[in-house]
């Protein structure tokens, strides 16, 4: 075998290795879905969340358009302190 041969096949082993090397550095990453655990959430419950949470701002508008109908708000306005 010639020196050139050897290089070539030192280069070849060496790339070889380095292949292997990162390969074996790979790990999933915490963004990859957990085992057992589903990729989307349920649609189901999300709906079910979100209307709990419109209930909940409907009535709160609700009490809040009664203060002011009752015409028992009171606002105070202060002027900031000059900067």
């Amino acid at each position: 075998m010639t020196g050139t041969s050897h290089t070539r096949w030192a280069a070849l082993l060496a790339a070889h290795a380095a292949v292997w090397y990162v390969l074996g550095l790979y790990q999933p990453s915490p963004a990859a879905p957990q085992a057992g655990q589903l990729p989307f959430a349920n649609a189901v419950q999300q709906r079910q969340e979100m209307i709990q949470e419109l209930k909940e701002i409907s009535n709160q508008l609700k009490q809040q358009n009664a203060l002011l109908r009752s015409g028992e708000l009171r606002v105070i306005v202060r002027q900031a302190p000059p900067p």
